[in-house]
């Protein structure tokens, strides 16, 4: 049987999985293998090496039954995997800089590999579980997590743009000041912009700017109790789900910028429906379907024609990554008859 891979390089693991011909997968759930990605690229290009190796055999198939392999990892990198020369959070070790890490990898698995920044990873991944290989259909994705990732799939194929960047959703700004009950709040992101979506749906942005915004407005809260604002922003979405009033009235907050950065795609776009994933939305179908009526609700109010268009939760967020690559691998193999 011949199969493709894929493979999610994260912080401390990767993450694989393999998907057939007829575009069945055959690993559910994680299947994962650490990376030691701080240990540089050597270390790292054998731990995913070994780690593939293993899922392979987990299904009972060998090495040469996987014609490419498709590989996806946080950014910056060139749409064709060379990574930043200043390296990244995950990428720290100083033999990172300007790495061809998709070369790289090909070169010791002796296959073709295709790359895709995890965003886009994961928008390939949330398009395809709606859409599967039609080829008509358009769609925008956001994943929010520690930061806010994300991408734009145009009859089939994700955006990477001139230098690899297409997709950035998290650093598109916004009018956040239309939001409601935020009144005074400047959201500052890490990038050094002012009001762009991360720095308003994100992990960081609770840390950052909503904990300190809105403690004050909540002086006996628990959270305040801590002493430790990176602490209590990864307790905010389970209190939030548990109905506290003020972790909802944030995550309400972030619901509300998704509606108008949804305004903005479906203005530009005119996709066939909305995708949202990540950790945030990990949690209950109730609160899912609270939160997805808080998008709605924070959009100006849409053309007659687009007022219709759906917006769906990710499935399987926690191997988006790997499921994303393999599918871009799928499409790789099928245009150069290597399935």
């Amino acid at each position: 049987m011949r199969v493709v891979a894929g493979v999610d390089l994260g912080g401390t693991a990767v993450n694989y999985t393999l998907v057939t011909q007829e575009e069945a997968f055959l690993i559910e759930g994680l299947c994962e293998h650490p990376a030691r990605s701080r240990e540089g690229p050597e270390v790292c290009l054998q731990q995913i090496v070994d780690g593939l190796k293993r899922a392979v055999e987990q299904v009972g198939l060998c090495d040469a039954d996987v014609v490419v392999a498709g590989l996806d990892t946080p950014g910056p990198a060139s749409a064709a995997g060379v990574l930043s020369a200043e390296g990244s959070t995950n990428f720290v070790h100083r033999d990172w800089g300007g790495f061809d890490i998709r070369g790289s990898l090909s070169a010791r698995l002796g296959i073709p590999v295709t790359y895709l920044n995890d965003g886009n990873a994961g928008a390939l991944w949330g398009h395809f579980n709606i859409f599967g290989t039609n080829r008509s259909a358009t769609s925008v994705t956001v994943v929010i997590g520690t930061g806010l990732g994300g991408g734009v799939i145009i009859e089939g194929r994700d955006i990477k743009g001139r230098k690899g960047f297409g997709g950035e959703l998290g650093h598109v700004l916004l009018p956040y000041q239309n939001i409601r009950g935020i009144h005074g709040l400047v959201p500052e992101c890490n990038c050094g912009r002012t009001g762009d979506l991360e720095s308003v749906c994100s992990l960081t942005a609770i840390g950052k700017s909503f904990l300190p915004y809105f403690l004050p407005r909540y002086p006996d809260h628990e959270l305040g109790k801590l002493g430790n604002l990176n602490q209590a922003a990864k307790l905010v979405r389970g209190l939030a789900e548990k109905g506290d009033p003020m972790c909802k009235e944030i995550f309400r907050v972030q619901a509300h910028a998704l509606g108008i950065f949804f305004d903005e795609m479906i203005n530009t776009f005119d996709p066939d429906a909305l995708v949202v994933g990540g950790g945030a939305i990990e949690t209950s179908e109730e609160f899912q379907r609270w939160f997805v009526a808080e998008i709605h609700a924070g959009m100006p109010p849409q053309r007659e024609e687009q007022a219709d268009i759906p917006i769906y939760i990710m499935p399987n967020g926690d191997t988006a990554g790997a499921r994303g690559a393999a599918i871009e691998a799928l499409q790789f193999a099928r245009a150069n008859g290597l399935l």
